[in-house]
Order: C-alpha cells, then sequence, then structure tokens
C-alpha cells in the first residue's frame, strides 16, 4: 500500500472553490484517490496520503475543519481496528 492514511473531513468557509482546491492539493501533495466535492460554503476532502497533518494544515487555512476522520489503511488490511 503506497498510501497509509485515508484522510477525510469537510472545510465550512466563505466562496471555496472545490477545482482551485482539488488543483492546489494535486500539485502539493503526495496521495491519491483525491475527492473534493462541494463549493460555495462547504467542501468534503477525501484522500489517502502518508501525511495527513499536511493536508489538515492546508484545508484549516481555507476556513473551519471539522468531521476529521483519519483511518490506518495498513492497520484496517491486517485486521486491526483503523
Amino acid at each position: 500500500m503506497e498510501y497509509r492514511y485515508d484522510t477525510q473531513l469537510l472545510i465550512e468557509g466563505e466562496a471555496l472553490d472545490e477545482d482551485r482546491i482539488e488543483a492546489c492539493i494535486s500539485r502539493n501533495f503526495s496521495g491519491d484517490c483525491l475527492l473534493v466535492v462541494g463549493g460555495g460554503d462547504l467542501i468534503r476532502i477525501h484522500f489517502h496520503t502518508n501525511e495527513p497533518w499536511k493536508i489538515l494544515e492546508y484545508c484549516a487555512s481555507l476556513g473551519e475543519i471539522h468531521d476529521i476522520v483519519i483511518e490506518d489503511m495498513d492497520r484496517q488490511s491486517r485486521g486491526l481496528k483503523g
């Protein structure tokens, strides 16, 4: 497994642009399975990465982040709680 952490969160803010956020994450962060959905005042992010704290830091710079879920897919694949 190349990317260990399944990172999901919501960003609540003003004038959030899903295309701009998706492009920024794609260019600046290592990972895969990126989904950026929403716009306006609410965006949902889903991203597999080895450095979830970097995604949280970036997203927090855009607005308030909440409903944060970070699951260790390596542990899950070994039958352990993620």
